[in-house]
């Protein structure tokens, strides 16, 4: 749906209405308009565009003339769709909630649409085949965690990030499924479909493209852009809505919702869609090689999603926390000087990963990512002692958690060997003596030693066992 980050759709029928192209020209076209511009709802674009979270509009005239009465006019609605094809959205996603949370920030309404429709149908935009069939079963329970977690990063915005200058205006997460569920086939193509033409919808470039490659294209997928606009249709005449935010490849599909409503109702709906954020070797955010960083904290933990971010190139920062942050520009422009002053300290990427993981967990994950880095790439025992049990879970995944019975006279040999971190006979004994053993980031080269309280054995009942570089063991002592 719209809230894809998939390649800008730059085919459009001869016949078809003409659209802006490229940042360059929405840039000109914003920044001649609204840089005199002093209300919040008039200068909304203009700042948006200055972070670089604006690609294209349509139609052509309306970033520089209709858009900005509208806006200046009072609180509108805007929505943007996500379709629930896993259980989480990833980092990709999330700069359509960014682009989201600015219009409500300004006092705008806006609503999150869960695809539990389009989901069954999927969007062919961007794809190179059909996704595979999901059931119903799937898509319910995708929606369900989806749901809860754009509610999640609203409430942390309202909670962390927002100033308060303004009113916010009202956030609604739906279902496109509620007003599907209904419908007959023969009702909705006799109702919808007659104001569809099918040159028009085989010019789109998600069709063209399909149509060249071997294995063509689906009926099914050939509806999704009916579908996808009769959606802004449907949220055009119940809540008002004139503004549908999207990612660059949904032009097409944004485009034949404008259309559909201008013949059913006259209305003038307006898009804009957000630019495709890749990294430094072209791959999409967040989904290098095929891992995707996902937004919620059981597929990606706190501490994952701040190492994402803090290990971005220092080309890719000073963009990311425009586009990623709430920061004020002139703010961004500081932290960029202090850090071409000392980049050891490598400020600006500490801020982004902290001001993106308090959006996206709250501070309360935010303090846990911090921890958890501590921990690890620290030494700290201090962070060791103070990490629960999930966070010792999230950080170490790979590790084996046990949970042992305290005996007395434990020594290390003992600790190691109950959880076979190490061989059993010699051979192991040999590693403790020669120093591949650390416990709590110490070293622990006596194989007889008793295991001390508060340095071996922490007041969290925590003993990490690390043996080389790179293997790790949890144990959380029981006593009686």
């Amino acid at each position: 749906m719209a809230a894809s980050m998939a390649r800008t759709c730059c085919h459009v029928s001869r016949h078809g209405p003409r659209i802006l192209r490229g940042r360059t020209s929405l840039r000109l076209a914003l920044g001649s308009k609204l840089h005199c511009s002093s209300p919040t709802h008039n200068g909304l674009l203009f700042s948006l565009n200055k972070r670089g979270l604006l690609q294209d509009s349509f139609p052509e005239d309306a970033a520089q003339d209709q858009l900005p009465r509208l806006l200046q006019s009072g609180a509108q609605t805007v929505y943007c769709g996500f379709d629930p094809t896993a259980d989480s959205l990833h980092v990709g996603n999330l700069l359509a909630l960014v682009g989201l949370l600015h219009f409500r920030s300004a006092g705008h309404h806006v609503l999150a649409v869960l695809g539990g429709a389009t989901a069954r149908i999927g969007d062919p935009s961007g794809k190179t085949s059909e996704r595979e069939r999901m059931s119903e079963d799937a898509v319910e329970a995708n929606t369900r965690s989806i749901r809860e977690s754009i509610q999640r990063i609203f409430t942390n915005h309202e909670l962390h990030v927002q100033d308060g200058s303004c009113k916010p205006g009202t956030v609604t997460v739906l279902d496109n499924l509620s007003w599907y569920k209904n419908w007959g086939a023969v009702d909705f193509l006799s109702e919808a479909g007659r104001h569809f033409r099918m040159g028009t919808m085989l010019s789109r470039h998600s069709v063209q493209s399909r149509l060249k490659s071997g294995d063509g294209m689906s009926l099914t997928e050939f509806t999704y852009q009916v579908f996808q606009a009769y959606d802004f249709h449907h949220l055009n005449q119940i809540y008002g809505c004139k503004i549908q935010l999207g990612g660059t490849d949904q032009l097409g599909n944004l485009m034949s919702g404008h259309e559909y409503i201008r013949k059913v109702s006259g209305d003038e709906v307006y898009g804009l869609t957000i630019p495709l954020v890749t990294s430094s070797v072209g791959d999409k955010l967040g989904k290098t090689a095929g891992n995707a960083v996902w937004l919620n904290r059981d597929k990606t933990s706190p501490f994952e999603l701040y190492q994402f971010f803090l290990r971005q190139p220092d080309a890719s920062v000073e963009r990311y926390l425009k586009l990623f942050t709430f920061l004020p520009l002139p703010e961004v422009e500081r932290l960029m000087e202090q850090q071409r002053e000392d980049p050891g300290k490598r400020l600006a990427h500490k801020r982004l990963a902290a001001e993106v993981t308090k959006l996206v967990h709250g501070k309360e994950g935010l303090e846990s990512a911090k921890r958890c880095t501590n921990a690890l790439y620290h030494s700290s025992v201090q962070a060791l002692e103070e990490m629960n049990d999930d966070e010792l879970q999230e950080l170490f995944s790979e590790a084996p958690f046990n949970e042992l019975l305290l005996e007395p006279g434990t020594t290390v040999i003992d600790a190691c060997r109950r959880v076979n971190a190490i061989p059993q006979g010699p051979r192991g004994y040999q590693m403790v003596s020669d120093g591949a053993v650390w416990i709590n980031h110490r070293r622990a080269d006596n194989p007889e030693q008793l295991l001390i309280p508060k340095l071996q054995i922490l007041s969290n009942g925590l003993s990490l066992i690390r043996v080389g570089k790179r293997n790790f063991y949890i144990i959380k002592w029981l006593t009686l």
